[in-house]
């Protein structure tokens, strides 16, 4: 077995002290570029990784961030974690990732197993952890960063939006498009807590102009094998069901882009006018929806630009731990009606 390289062996291969070296590679400001090129270039030459848990031990912690995020089912959350990777970029910094699938039990394990790693810092969805998970947040000692949510109390910092307005600001623009007899489509509502705060937002528009969801299906309904179906899959069959049951709703509001696609397929498939006979509203801005006719109307995330967001306060508190950098960031989704905004009849 050959032997492992050492930072000796990155030192006399670019031609500086080992100090020089180890500055380099830990990215120190007062480093040469000159010297930092030499030095990342004989690492890599040489085929040298470093021994980052025995750094660890000298300096308290890693390099490492904690990322913790509910799915990768859909292109939401990935695109959270491209944000978070595009501002680590070019520091020493590196994103480790976890995925709960929505269960509170799941997340405690992955935050308590991250934070036996030392991180320079912790990123996880959502603002609405149980007490035991929220303890060893507010007693990790490094920066905390809770996001895609801003309706509750964060540990740390916080960047996201609020769920609850942006239920409440599309149901008041459906309404504004004359749209009166609404449904409703969502699942994993037990678990998914934000797509709840978004149907009770999305109800309170309502409830203001005298309306109330007609029906609705929240998963609960379903067969529990039929529960873990693709998203489209389950939007497709539930909006089949919910129709049925009311045939003459005139929006149906799901609680994402990847229900409401199913729900469309659905209505193509019966050779429904979408929106003109039922307009279909979800939530995320994917890209999926742009494509098809009567394109859906949903609220638009900032996804990426809130990971890159909640990766620079960490970096920020990693690199100049005095500064005053912001502890809570909002966004506002920007809402699009699809083709609703073109439909000229005017539903009572």
């Amino acid at each position: 077995m050959k032997k492992r390289k050492t930072l000796a062996d990155v030192a006399s291969a670019a031609g500086v002290s080992k100090m020089t070296a180890s500055r380099a590679l830990r990215g120190d400001k007062d480093v040469s570029q000159a010297n930092v090129d030499k030095v990342k270039r004989a690492a890599r030459e040489i085929g040298y990784y470093g021994n980052h848990l025995a750094a660890s031990l000298s300096s308290k912690r890693t390099d490492l961030i904690g990322v913790v995020v509910p799915s990768l089912s859909n292109i939401v959350f990935p695109q959270v974690m491209w944000g978070v990777t595009d501002a680590l970029k070019g520091t020493a910094l590196q994103p480790v990732f976890g995925v709960t699938d929505y269960d509170p039990e799941v997340e405690y394990q992955t935050v308590r197993n991250m934070l036996s790693w030392r991180p320079a810092g912790l990123i996880l969805t959502g603002l609405d952890q149980p007490e035991d998970t929220r303890l060893l947040l507010r007693d990790a000692g490094v920066p905390v960063v809770q996001i895609m949510d801003s309706d509750g109390d964060p540990v740390d910092a916080c960047v996201g939006f609020s769920h609850t307005r942006a239920g409440h600001d599309i149901a008041t623009a459906l309404i504004g498009a004359g749209r009166r007899r609404f449904g409703y489509v969502g699942r994993n509502l037990d678990k998914d807590l934000r797509a709840g705060k978004r149907k009770q937002g999305f109800r309170e528009a309502l409830c203001r102009h005298g309306l109330e969801f007609i029906d609705t299906m929240d998963g609960a309904q379903m067969q529990q094998g039929d529960i873990r179906d693709p998203a489209v899959v389950c939007g497709r069959r539930m909006t089949a069901e919910l129709l049925a049951r009311a045939p003459d709703l005139d929006c149906i509001y799901f609680s994402n882009d990847d229900l409401a696609f199913g729900g469309l397929c659905h209505c193509l498939a019966e050779g429904m006018d979408v929106p003109g006979r039922v307009a279909l509203a979800g939530f995320n801005g994917l890209g999926l929806i742009e494509g098809f006719p009567g394109k859906i109307a949903t609220s638009r995330t900032a996804r990426r630009e809130i990971g890159e967001a909640a990766a620079r306060i960490i970096l920020d508190a990693v690199e100049t731990p005095e500064a005053g950098e912001a502890r809570r960031q909002i966004f506002t989704p920007t809402i699009s009606l699809g083709d609703l905004a073109e439909t000229e009849e005017v539903v009572g």
